[in-house]
């Protein structure tokens, strides 16, 4: 059995999103494993981080993080980075000195250490745009930035990444087959 922590970061009930986040919950739940979500949009996450100590919320999702083996992440790709709740619960949750610090190797310079060793990230995002616009264009900057900038920085080297690409153009059928995935991701965990 397995240990989730869903970060969901998407303010539509009726969205492809939310049918991501209820599909992995059903599968995984159906394979024995706990999933802890957090709605950051129904719980009224503050994003803003202005130089303050952590509150008693990113204290709650810390510890609710430690206790679990998974992390995982299901949210859009806006502007081609993930909407500002979300990007805003990484810069204050996995933030220093919790998730990592740095080990100092002269003056003001260091590298990271990571705190979270060990656990696993899952990453669901969907995109307005065709993969060919992302892959070429883009140089695939929002998957870059998690797993180099976030997740590795943080001790997390085990990463899947599973991306969506014209979800509003695609068929009824075509989004089936995402879901497909998704159950076939949280069957695997």
């Amino acid at each position: 059995m397995k240990k989730v922590f869903l970060v969901y970061g998407h303010y539509n009930e009726k969205s492809f999103n939310a049918a991501i986040r209820d599909t992995f919950i059903k599968t995984a739940k159906e394979n024995g494993n706990e999933v802890d979500c957090v709605d950051l949009y129904k719980e009224k996450f503050n994003p803003v981080f202005a130089g303050e100590e952590p509150d008693e919320v990113v204290i709650d999702h810390q510890k609710r993080i430690e206790k679990s083996d998974t992390i995982v992440l299901i949210a859009p790709i806006w502007n081609f980075r993930m909407p500002a709740i979300l990007e805003g619960w990484i810069d204050k949750v996995l933030a220093p000195p919790w998730a990592f610090k740095f080990k100092k190797l002269f003056g003001n310079y260091g590298y990271p250490l990571g705190n979270l060793k060990g656990k696993k990230a899952i990453v669901f995002c969907t995109y307005g745009s065709p993969q060919f616009a992302i892959r070429t264009f883009f140089l695939n900057m929002p998957t870059k930035r998690l797993r180099r900038g976030v997740f590795n920085i943080c001790g997390i080297t085990d990463v899947v990444y599973k991306r969506y690409f014209a979800v509003p153009f695609v068929s009824d059928k075509k989004r089936e087959k995402f879901l497909e995935d998704v159950k076939k991701t949280a069957s695997n965990l």
